[in-house]
């Protein structure tokens, strides 16, 4: 395998592990900070929100540097501040922390997955893109596992500790593996920046947003749905982690498969809508100790499905300005992590179960199917529109 693949998937795994292992440490982090969980699911939102306003802004700088350097840069921020969160010792501090660790996740996958896409080999974008995604997802089987077991077992600021090992490792893999390369952006800032003025750019952000949200409104919250509501000993949350991370690196794999097979954009519907499905099961189910882990291996190869087809989806949305608008869908993705946490709070702050975060998940990823038809439609009635004028 290409190396420099190997590189931009240790990075996924840093950050995949970043990420997602505040999920399930979330109960530890609200005990030693005196917060609620509610609250602890703050720095879920925060980390997204940095995302979202890193990703363009580090993209379109870093544009004026090769993609290769950009990429090493870019992890040796996210080494520093990952690091810094192992620190905070009060909610204000970690809000800080994880704000400014979330700014340079979505420039590195964006950038990342338009030169993995350079790096393959003709007709075989999609298995390379998937193999940078594969970081992220075996961070959820291996990363994600052990730093809710040393988090539950020693403390939360460890997971943190082992998320800053990994980034030297990446920082190290990137430094010696990535080839030389161009400028990530050809055309300037301004020029990227015309890319804004698309119609179609900004329903793919809304796709992915609500989306994606519908798969983190359940996520989020997956620690307390498995303790709480299934009844599961609180040491088995690490296992259920480790489980859904095998699906999300199988549905990881299916879904590259399925955009190469079909159009991305259909297997985005196809996977949003066994979501809406399985969402609402989850609800219905959670009480039973055997169900709900059925079902937490089944959403997550459900949703991660998702990830190479809607990154293929937008890099087609943005051509010209790839590397710019493949970050914005990674940034789209985290206000989907964001507003996902948040919705399905609401109900939760309010004393329903936690059941109810798997039906918010529904009716996002349910809206996601509406939005990816009108793509569609949008994409047909251009067609027609240059048909009808040749």
């Amino acid at each position: 395998m290409n190396k420099a693949l190997i590189a931009l998937a240790i990075g996924g795994f840093g950050i995949g592990m970043t990420e997602f292992v505040i999920m399930g440490i979330l109960p530890d982090v609200a005990s030693a900070l005196d917060i609620s969980i509610p609250q602890a699911g703050h720095f879920i939102s925060a980390y997204a929100l940095g995302v979202v306003i890193g990703a363009p802004i580090l993209t379109a700088f870093g544009g004026k540097w090769p993609a290769h350097k950009t990429l090493l840069l870019l992890m040796v921020w996210f080494t520093v501040f990952n690091s810094f969160s192992a620190f905070a010792n009060s909610y204000e501090l970690l809000l800080v922390s994880r704000f400014l660790s979330g700014l340079p996740h979505g420039a590195f996958f964006g950038i990342g997955a338009v030169v993995a896409g350079q790096l393959a080999k003709p007709g075989k974008s999609a298995q390379a893109i998937a193999t940078m995604f594969t970081g992220l997802t075996l961070a959820n089987v291996i990363g994600v596992p052990l730093g809710t077991y040393l988090g539950h077992n020693f403390s939360w600021n460890v997971s943190f500790m082992l998320v800053g090992v990994v980034g030297l490792m990446a920082i190290a893999s990137v430094k010696f593996w990535m080839p030389e390369l161009p400028k990530s952006s050809s055309e300037g800032i301004r020029k990227d920046l015309n890319v804004l003025k698309r119609g179609e750019l900004w329903m793919v952000i809304l796709l992915t947003t609500i989306g994606t949200g519908g798969f983190f409104a359940w996520y989020s919250y997956i620690a307390p749905l498995i303790t709480k509501v299934a009844g599961h000993p609180e040491w088995i949350v690490s296992y259920v982690m480790i489980l859904a991370g095998l699906g999300m690196v199988i549905g990881n794999l299916i879904g590259a498969k399925l955009a190469e097979k079909f159009s991305p954009i259909y297997a985005v519907i196809m996977s949003m809508i066994l979501m809406v499905i399985a969402l609402i099961t989850n609800a219905y189910v959670a009480e039973n100790q055997i169900a709900i882990l059925v079902m937490t291996f089944l959403i997550a190869t459900i949703a991660f499905c998702l990830s190479t087809p809607i990154q293929m989806v937008m890099i087609n949305s943005a051509k010209g300005s790839e590397s710019l608008g493949s970050s914005m869908n990674q940034s789209a993705f985290n206000m989907g992590n964001a507003s996902g946490a948040y919705f399905a709070g609401l109900p939760i702050a309010f004393g329903y179960s936690f059941t109810s975060a798997s039906l918010v998940g529904a009716i996002m990823a349910g809206l996601g199917v509406f939005i990816a038809t009108a793509i569609i439609l949008l994409r047909k009635r251009r067609e027609s529109a240059i048909a009808a004028a040749s």
